[in-house]
C-alpha cells in the first residue's frame, strides 16, 4: 500500500511532540499604524521537550502568531526564554535572533503580511538546563500580547479615514491561516441518536489516550527496547474483508473494539484507529500493497456489501459508544487520480468513478455512527505539493465530499504522510524560495521545484485551500509521524555552508532518501514524534497509522493470498526509474510483504528515533 512520490508518481509531519502549549491574546500597537487603527494579536507557543539525561533536554516548539487589528505588512514576536534555555537551531519560518534568552523572529518575504484574523506559523529548536517551562509573555511589534484588540476613535475629519483605502498588500502565502468563520461545528450536521449516545466531539484525540494494540504491542517487545515504544497508539489495518472477522491467530475489529473498552479507566475516553483499505483496484500505481478486489469482478459491489456495510455493522454497536473511532479513509485512492491515470487501474478506477463512490459509500456510512470520526488520505508533499498536483487534488476532494449525503461535514478532517517518511519539518531548509549562489534550493534535485519541503508547511496550506474551498473552518489535520524522525548520526546538526545548490541541499536536509520517490523501507528513516493531539493550530494529532516495524512490501516475489504483488520499488538492487529520478531505491533487504512484521526495520527505526528513545 504505500506510497511514492515524485511530481508525476504516487505516494504519501510537524514540528512538537506532547509538551506545554501557552495562548496569551494582545494588544498590540504597531508604528506604523495611525492612532486611530485597531490592533490586537494573539499567540499561542506550543513545545515539545525531551529528557536526554536527569536536568538536561531539547525542545522543538512552534508559534502560531494570529493578528486580531488591523493588516500587518510586516512583523516581529519577542518573548524571553525561562532560564537555563537556549535557542539551538536557526528555525524555520522566520529570522530568529538571540541575545541570551532573549529571542526575537522576524518575518520572511514570504509570510510578512497577516491579513485581519489571518495567521503565520513559525518555530525553532532549543536545549533546557535544570527543567522544562515554556513562556509566558509576547510581544508583537514591540508591544505586549494581552488579549483583545485596541484602538481610538479617529478625530473629526472631512478625509475619509484610512480604513476606506484597502492598504497594498501582497497575496497571502497558502500558509496564511484564514479567519475562523462562524462555520457551525460538525456536531450539528452528525446524525440524531435516540439511545445510549455518544458526543461528537471537535477533536477526538483531545482528552483522549490512545489504543494501545496488543498484538502489535507483543511483537515490538520480542526485541530488545522494545518495550520503550510499546505502549504507544498505533493504527489497525483492515486491508482485506477477512480482517474485520479475525481469524485464530489475529484480532477482528470487534475484538479490537472490546479491548479498547478495558482500556477505559478512570473516565478518560479511549480513541481508537481504523485503516479503511480495500477498494477496487486498491493501490492502482503500486504492486506492493495491490488487494483482493477488481472493478472488473464486481468489486465495488462486493466493497460495498462486505466490507464498508460489515464495518458499519460492528462500529455501530451500542456497546462501543464510549470510545472515539478514528478511521483513516482510503490511503493512496484519490491522490493517484490525480497523477498515475497512465497506469491502466487508475485510469479505469478514474473512468469507472469506482474509488469516487467507493470512498462517498463508506464516508455516508461511517459518518452516520455518532462516535465515529473520518479522516481523508491526502497523500503527502513530495507528490501533491506542486501546484499542478495541488489545486486539482483540493478540487477532487470537494466534489467528492460534496457528493455525499452531510456534504462537507461528512469529513471530519484529512491526514498526510500516511505510511511514508517524509520529514515533518525540515528545521535547516525553513524557506523554499531561499536562493545560493543564484540558484532556487527548491530547484535541487531532491526538490525539484516543488515548494513544500516538509509535511508541516504542507499540511497547513491544505488546511488553508480546503477551507477556501468550502470544508468547515473546524476540520482538524493528522500527520503519520510513525517513520518521518531521520535521528540518527546521520542527521545534520547545522546548516550547509556551500554555495553549490545540491550540496547545500543534501547536507541540510534531515531526510536521507536519495529521492522523495523512494517509499519502500527506506534504508536510514527512524521513529518520529510519539503519539500527540493537538500538537498545533488546526491539527487534531500526530499519529502512528503506520504501526513501525511493519513492511510496505516484500523485497522479492513471495507468493501470497492478498492479492500482493512484488514491486521493484521494494527491491534493494534495483536502481530506480524516472518516479523516482532514477535513483537507487535504497531500500531495506530481506522484507516480507507489505503488512508483515520486519523486525530489522523496527531495530533500525529505535535507533534512528527523533526525539532519541
Amino acid at each position: 500500500m504505500r506510497l511514492d512520490l515524485s511530481r508525476f508518481s504516487r505516494r504519501r509531519l510537524a514540528i512538537l511532540s506532547a509538551g506545554a502549549v501557552v495562548a496569551a491574546g494582545a494588544a498590540v500597537a504597531i508604528p506604523v499604524l495611525p492612532a486611530f487603527a485597531a490592533t490586537g494579536c494573539s499567540v499561542t507557543y506550543a513545545a515539545g521537550p525531551w529528557t536526554e539525561s536527569p536536568g538536561v533536554g531539547g525542545f522543538t516548539t512552534n508559534l502560531t502568531i494570529t493578528n486580531l487589528g488591523d493588516p500587518l505588512t510586516s512583523w516581529v514576536v519577542s518573548f524571553t526564554l525561562p532560564s537555563g534555555q537556549s535557542l539551538t537551531a536557526p528555525g524555520w519560518s522566520a529570522t530568529w535572533a538571540a541575545s541570551g534568552t532573549a529571542i526575537t523572529g522576524t518575518n520572511l518575504s514570504y509570510n510578512a503580511n497577516i491579513a485581519t484574523g489571518g495567521n503565520v506559523t513559525a518555530g525553532f529548536n532549543g536545549r533546557w538546563t535544570g527543567s522544562y517551562s515554556s513562556p509566558t509573555t509576547f510581544k508583537l511589534n514591540g508591544v505586549t500580547c494581552t488579549g483583545g484588540t485596541t484602538g481610538t476613535t479617529p478625530p473629526a475629519t472631512t478625509t475619509p479615514p484610512r480604513t476606506t483605502t484597502p492598504p497594498v498588500t501582497t497575496t497571502p502565502p497558502r500558509t496564511t491561516t484564514p479567519p475562523v468563520t462562524t462555520t457551525p461545528p460538525r456536531t450539528t450536521t452528525t446524525p440524531p441518536c435516540t439511545t445510549n449516545c455518544p458526543v461528537h466531539v471537535d477533536n477526538p484525540y483531545a482528552g483522549a489516550k490512545g489504543y494501545v494494540n496488543p498484538e502489535w504491542k507483543a511483537e515490538v517487545e520480542t526485541l530488545s527496547g522494545g518495550n520503550r515504544i510499546s505502549s504507544n497508539s498505533t493504527a489497525v489495518w483492515l486491508d482485506r474483508i477477512a480482517a474485520i472477522a479475525g481469524s485464530s491467530t489475529s484480532m477482528g475489529l470487534r475484538a479490537h473494539l472490546d479491548a479498547a473498552l478495558t482500556q477505559a479507566t478512570g473516565g478518560t475516553p479511549v480513541v481508537i484507529e481504523f485503516v479503511i483499505y480495500d477498494l477496487p483496484n486498491r493501490d492502482c500505481s503500486a504492486l506492493a500493497s495491490n488487494g483482493e478486489l477488481l472493478i472488473a469482478n464486481n468489486g465495488l459491489a462486493t466493497y460495498k456489501t462486505s466490507y464498508i456495510d460489515a464495518i458499519a455493522s460492528i462500529m455501530a454497536d451500542p456497546k462501543y459508544a464510549s470510545l472515539r473511532i478514528s478511521t483513516v479513509i482510503e490511503p493512496d485512492s484519490l491522490p493517484n487520480l490525480v497523477t498515475n491515470l497512465s497506469f491502466a487501474k487508475c485510469s479505469e478506477a478514474n473512468s469507472t468513478g469506482a474509488y469516487i463512490q467507493g470512498v462517498q459509500y463508506a464516508l455516508n456510512k461511517l459518518h452516520a455512527i455518532q462516535n465515529v470520526y473520518t479522516y481523508i488520505d491526502a497523500a503527502h508533499s513530495g507528490w501533491l505539493g506542486w501546484d499542478s498536483n495541488f489545486t486539482p487534488a483540493v478540487n477532487i476532494w470537494a466534489s467528492m465530499a460534496q457528493g455525499t449525503t452531510a456534504g462537507f461535514s461528512s469529513v471530519d478532517g484529512f491526514i498526510t504522510d500516511t505510511a511514508n517518511t517524509t520529514s515533518l519539518i525540515e528545521p535547516f531548509l525553513p524557506d523554499s524560495t531561499l536562493t545560493i549562489a543564484g540558484g532556487q534550493i527548491r530547484g535541487s534535485n531532491f526538490f525539484q521545484f516543488n515548494p513544500f519541503f516538509d509535511e508541516s508547511h504542507f499540511a497547513l496550506a491544505l488546511y488553508n485551500a480546503l477551507v477556501a474551498k468550502g470544508f468547515p473552518a473546524n476540520i482538524g489535520m493528522l500527520v503519520d509521524t510513525s517513520r518521518n524522525g531521520w535521528g540518527g548520526p546521520n542527521r545534520p546538526t547545522a546548516v550547509s555552508t556551500s554555495t553549490d545548490v545540491n550540496t547545500y541541499v543534501d547536507q541540510s536536509r534531515i531526510d536521507k532518501r536519495p529521492s522523495r520517490g523512494n517509499w519502500c523501507n527506506p534504508s536510514g528513516a527512524g521513529l518520529g514524534i510519539r503519539p500527540v493531539a493537538s500538537p498545533q493550530a488546526h491539527f487534531d494529532a500526530y499519529v502512528w497509522i503506520k504501526p513501525p516495524g511493519e513492511s510496505d512490501g516484500s523485497s522479492s516475489l513471495i507468493p501470497n493470498d492478498q492479492g500482493k504483488g512484488f514491486d521493484r520499488m521494494c527491491d534493494p538492487t534495483y536502481g530506480g526509474n524516472s518516479l523516482n529520478n532514477n535513483q537507487p531505491t535504497n531500500a531495506l533487504p530481506n522484507a516480507p510483504i507489505s503488512g508483515a512484521f520486519f523486525p530489522a526495520q523496527l531495530t533500525q527505526l529505535m535507533a534512528n528515533a527523533f526525539p532519541a528513545l
